[in-house]
């Protein structure tokens, strides 16, 4: 076992792939879980708010990414809309990932917001705050902190769902894990070294951010 796995990982230092496919793996999960966090705020404010236009383009925004498979929209991203513009397919990716985590950070967001009980928003308004003051100041607060388990939840989704984006040729882990099995004719062990490595980025953060939530909760009940 250890002959095969240095035959088919050590040998020609094919590992590097595996290391240069981890690095834009993690690359593309923390630009599109940023780019998903200004366009989800923007949107879930949308669809708070009382304007029927920006109501209506939040809700069609949500609809459509959320409805389309993410291995769709990327390639529609890439091979429809950007391919003709000779566009870096590492950046099409991540402008295609981010744009899908918008549509999912909309909805949390926005839950988050509305969860909130509605007499904060009449305690600061009979403070003399602004709508805008009282949701920066008292609505906004609560609110992070009641969806950060499902925030960070869509973060590691994200680093899984990396793995579609060698559908346009894009060298994420996935694709470098299908290079060395394509060069060694040995499937197991670059897809199981691959699985191993995805299991441990989530369940290290899965744990990260618990500790995080755990210590959040605990200097809020000091």
């Amino acid at each position: 076992m250890f002959q095969s796995f240095y035959d088919t990982m050590i040998a020609g230092q094919r590992y590097l792939l595996i290391l240069e496919g981890l690095g834009i793996t993690v690359l593309i999960a923390i630009c599109a879980i940023l780019i998903g966090t200004v366009l989800g705020g923007t949107f879930a404010l949308m669809k708070i708010s009382d304007n029927k236009v920006l109501n209506f383009l939040a809700n069609l925004y949500t609809t459509v990414l959320r409805g389309i498979p993410l291995a769709t929209q990327l390639m529609i991203f890439y091979f429809v809309i950007f391919a003709p513009l000779g566009m870096n397919r590492l950046f099409v990716a991540i402008l295609s990932y981010g744009f899908n985590s918008g549509a999912y950070c909309t909805e949390i967001f926005r839950a988050g917001i509305q969860g909130i009980d509605a007499g904060q928003m009449e305690a600061g308004r009979s403070l003399g705050l602004t709508k805008w003051q009282t949701l920066r100041k008292i609505i906004f607060p609560q609110a992070a902190k009641a969806v950060l388990p499902t925030y960070t939840s869509e973060f590691i989704v994200l680093i899984k769902e990396t793995s579609v984006a060698s559908f346009i040729a894009v060298m994420d882990m996935t694709k470098a894990g299908d290079m060395i099995r394509n060069a060694t004719y040995n499937a197991w062990i670059p897809l199981l070294t691959c699985a191993i490595i995805y299991l441990i980025l989530t369940v290290g953060l899965t744990k990260l951010f618990g500790a995080f939530e755990k210590r959040m909760a605990k200097s809020d009940r000091g």
